[in-house]
């Protein structure tokens, strides 16, 4: 096949495309946006759609994508699909296996799209000129997107479009994305494509085109006769991996950027935090007096309201961790640390690409599970999932911060700089971090045994993040994170609450204790004895599982004080009234490993495929959890 032939074939599929109803199918122009990682596709995506898109999952799998709606000058309506980035039609990781299927339409209930965008790095075009001759190859209408035209100029490298389309045989356009230079060719494309009547489906196999060394001789030629001239090497970029990647200076620095970024988390955060507590706190109260008296009222302002409240107070931390993981990734400098990360990683058999998500974890397990679909050797990601839980969340905060203030008191430790109450919060941290590694060698050596990966990763040159880009960046995230982890924490929350309130006699709840959820306690206190817990103990740890924080409010429930929090001096005395010091530390420890949260559970069957292995993660590190608790309880009592 010629490349004279690649954008004239015409292929599409009047059937499913990327989880959309079929009916609607035929009646839609999709066009799809693929191209190497780092080449600008998402930020020509948000330029293109602005906030008329919606975050969703193919069918049968869990990588997600974009859906984007963008009008034409025509005003024609065309449906853009940003793909994961890939460097080739053979895949790698889950992301790449997608993004082929979607172009060759391996996958009926996708279906192809009816036209490309192949959006590839102006700067770097020697190399991502590889992808070409396969997405051509493909008979698809196609519009070759040279990107990043300002930064090209400006670094003295030079390109003739007219000379690469004759070669291609289809259209090029030379941009700027971040600016909006040029984009406006993408819409006459758009709107040239949109006016084509839906073709005939079909399966489209690919090419002998796609061996890597043929790519290469044509990539090289193509080049040469489109009159490019490469650019020279960024200054900024030499200059800032010379201190970066330094063997001794750059893991310094990529320590002190760790500890900054959750410095500025947990210190940051708290005013927005406090503001949402306060919300939902006043919320709760204007609900209260709308609502007649009675167990409606009750189901839904302690039940529903505040276990829904429980979780969206840590979203200010979360998205304040994803605006600074953002910020590092756009500007370059996240691919520095992940390689810097790697020789550390390497050592329990992980790749460096695992730090990202563990990273996040530190906020919440839920988009840390998903942020491992970057991982392309499955086992390596699997490995990386198991062990998030046990990086210490956000959410083991309260609980924490509970138990230390009622058993230990504030007394300097190393002068000013650590007290005791702050070296015991910095054990927890270090502990589930420790079991983290050991969960991971064991992984590695056993079930999830292999030779280690080879760790290849592309290092862009420093850039200025892109504000709107990281805006819609946000807001994506806190609609799956609030779509996720809220419906969860809602469903389990007024299930926990009805438990706690029946059997409903004479108008008038029960006491705790005789309540279902009372007399569930009372069945599992000989299982939780030797630990130090008694039955009250034993109902929180039941909320807990919908999230660690919900123990706080159980334990004030149960002792009869009214919005109690992590600070509640009181509930701090009738604590320590029910629980000696060494069944303390064991509950500590307990929170430390425990799997206590269902949203991290769902989240997991969902990226796994099933429950074999959140049911293995759970009952591990419940085990974990009971023994090593039980093992602290012995020590100290």
């Amino acid at each position: 096949m010629s490349a004279g032939d690649s954008c004239h074939g015409l292929a599409a599929e009047p059937s499913l495309a990327a989880g959309l109803d079929p009916s609607a199918r035929a009646l839609r122009h999709y066009v799809a946006l693929v191209g190497p990682p780092n080449a600008g596709k998402t930020t020509l995506f948000n330029r293109l759609t602005g906030l008329r898109q919606k975050v969703a999952n193919f069918p049968g799998v869990t990588v997600e994508h974009h859906i984007g709606r963008a009008k034409t000058n025509a005003g024609r309506e065309v449906y853009l699909i940003d793909l994961p980035g890939i460097y080739s039609l053979h895949p790698r990781s889950e992301d790449e296996e997608v993004t082929r299927d979607v172009l060759t339409g391996a996958k009926p209930e996708f279906g192809q799209p009816d036209a490309v965008i192949l959006i590839l790095d102006a700067t770097n075009l020697h190399r991502h000129l590889l992808l070409a001759a396969p997405i051509l190859s493909l008979n698809l209408p196609t519009l070759v997107v040279l990107n990043m035209a300002d930064d090209l100029a400006s670094r003295g490298g030079s390109v003739d479009p007219a000379a690469l389309a004759a070669q291609l045989a289809c259209p090029v356009a030379l941009i700027s994305a971040a600016s909006g230079a040029g984009v406006d060719k993408v819409t006459q494309f758009l709107e040239g494509s949109s006016a084509r009547p839906h073709p005939i489906a079909k399966r489209v196999e690919l090419p002998i085109l796609q061996d890597l060394p043929g790519c290469r001789r044509w990539a090289g030629q193509v080049g040469q006769q489109s009159e490019y001239r490469a650019p020279a090497p960024p200054l900024w970029t030499r200059r800032l991996d010379s201190v970066f990647l330094h063997p001794i200076g750059g893991p310094l620095i990529f320590l002190a950027v760790v500890v900054a970024v959750f410095q500025a988390i947990f210190s940051g955060a708290k005013p927005l935090m406090d503001a949402v507590e306060s919300w939902i706190s006043l919320s709760g109260n204007w609900i209260a007096t709308v609502l007649p008296d009675g167990l409606l009222r009750g189901l839904i302002v302690e039940g529903i309201w505040a276990g829904v409240g429980s979780v969206v107070i840590f979203l200010p931390q979360i998205l304040l961790l994803f605006l600074f993981i953002g910020i590092l990734e756009d500007s370059g400098y996240l691919a520095r640390a992940a390689m810097i990360a790697d020789r550390t990683m390497a050592l329990v058999g992980l790749q460096g690409k695992a730090f990202i998500p563990l990273l996040s974890a530190y906020a919440c397990a839920v988009p840390a599970i998903l942020s491992t679909r970057t991982i392309e050797n499955k086992r390596d990601r699997l490995a990386t999932i198991l062990i998030a839980p046990f990086m210490t969340c956000s959410a083991r905060l309260s609980p924490y911060l509970l138990i230390i203030a009622a058993f230990i008191p504030d007394r300097p430790l190393l002068g000013p700089i650590l007290g005791t109450q702050t070296a015991a919060m910095l054990s927890l941290y270090a502990i589930g971090f420790l079991a983290a590694i050991a969960t991971a060698q064991l992984l590695r050596s056993t079930v999830l045994r292999r030779q280690q990966s080879v760790f290849v990763l592309e290092l862009p040159p420093y850039r200025m993040p892109n504000i709107q880009s990281l805006g819609l960046r946000l807001y994506d995230r806190a609609l799956v994170f609030l779509k996720r982890a809220g419906t969860v924490i809602l469903a389990v929350s007024a299930c926990l609450w009805v438990l706690a309130h029946v059997p409903y006699e004479n108008g008038k709840p029960p006491k705790l204790e005789q309540s279902v959820a009372g007399q569930i306690g009372h069945a599992m206190e000989p299982a939780i004895k030797p630990l130090g817990f008694n039955w009250k103990i034993g109902v929180g740890l039941i909320t807990s599982l919908a999230a660690r924080e919900v123990i706080v409010g159980t334990l004030g429930t149960i002792y009869g004080i009214e919005n109690a929090d992590k600070d509640d001096v009181n509930l701090q005395q009738a604590i320590r009234q029910d629980l000696s010091p060494a069944g303390a530390a064991a509950l500590l420890v307990f929170f430390a490993f425990a799997m206590q949260c269902f949203s991290t559970i769902a989240v997991v069957r969902r990226e796994t495929g099933g429950w074999l292995w959140p049911s293995v993660q759970f009952i591990y590190m419940t085990t974990f959890a009971y023994l090593s608790a039980w093992g602290t309880y012995l020590l100290l009592r």
